[in-house]
């Protein structure tokens, strides 16, 4: 009733509040700044919201809330999935060539174009297809292009992206098999997810992957796949490949 009965605070208040001040923003500010406006708490303007008096205000309130919540993937558009839990077991130990994660990295919010990422679980050897114009059948194109360059691909575990809906056309396509991680399971898939944090080294968050010409992104690629890696004993993904491929012709 402080607020309502006082015709200039009531003013001051409700000004700030439709221009999404926060309470005690307001508050701080008319102790600080606003000497000839009488003095109100932050919870008083609380509780002048939720009064009969600031009906109009909360739903105000209530609609840039809405506004500002973060869109989750309608994972229900991605029917009939495999998960993870359903996946061979030989492939968590990483012991064959061809078992692969994939992943997106997508552009900032004024940005176009998308990078397709996929990763080699045993090998660590990544491969990188800049897709321009995002859509399903541009994404499908770039995993044929990757499918080309690595025949040896059989599996794939991927995230719940809507990029994905039509992922068993993409089994026949590629003829391998989809796994799917829980959603907001990304750890579930490491070790493109590891892969990731360097390629935003060289292309941070926020940017826009249309900038970047093919010619750098296969650059960043090879530089990717001739890190000297530890968990390869020291090798680089590019030779971990070679010589995966070396003992595949012995065995022919």
């Amino acid at each position: 009733m402080k607020i309502v009965g006082n015709k200039h605070l009531k003013k001051f208040v409700d000004k700030h509040l439709y221009d999404d001040q926060s309470p005690r923003a307001i508050s701080g500010r008319i102790k600080t700044q606003e000497k000839k406006i009488t003095l109100v708490s932050k919870d008083s303007i609380h509780r002048y919201i939720m009064s009969v008096y600031g009906r109009r205000i909360e739903v105000h309130r209530k609609k840039r809330k809405q506004r500002r919540r973060r869109k989750r993937p309608k994972y229900s558009k991605l029917d009939d999935r495999t998960f993870i839990n359903k996946r061979p077991k030989y492939i968590d130990k990483r012991m064959c060539m061809g078992d692969a994660e994939a992943d997106f990295i997508v552009s900032g919010k004024t940005g176009k174009g998308i990078l397709l990422v996929v990763v080699d679980r045993k090998t660590r050897v990544a491969f990188i297809e800049k897709i321009s114009k995002v859509s399903v059948l541009n994404v499908h194109k770039a995993f044929s292009k990757i499918k080309q360059r690595f025949p040896e691909m059989k599996t794939i575990t991927a995230d719940n992206d809507i990029l994905l809906q039509k992922h068993k056309e993409l089994e026949i396509l590629l003829k391998v098999k989809i796994y799917f991680c829980h959603p907001y399971h990304s750890w579930e898939k490491g070790t493109v997810e590891n892969t990731n944090k360097y390629i935003r080294r060289d292309i941070p968050k926020g940017s826009n992957i249309s900038f970047y010409s093919r010619s750098f992104i296969h650059k960043l690629e090879q530089k990717l796949n001739r890190r000297i890696m530890e968990c390869l004993k020291f090798r680089t993904p590019d030779e971990a490949l070679r010589e995966e491929k070396r003992k595949r012709k012995v065995k022919r």
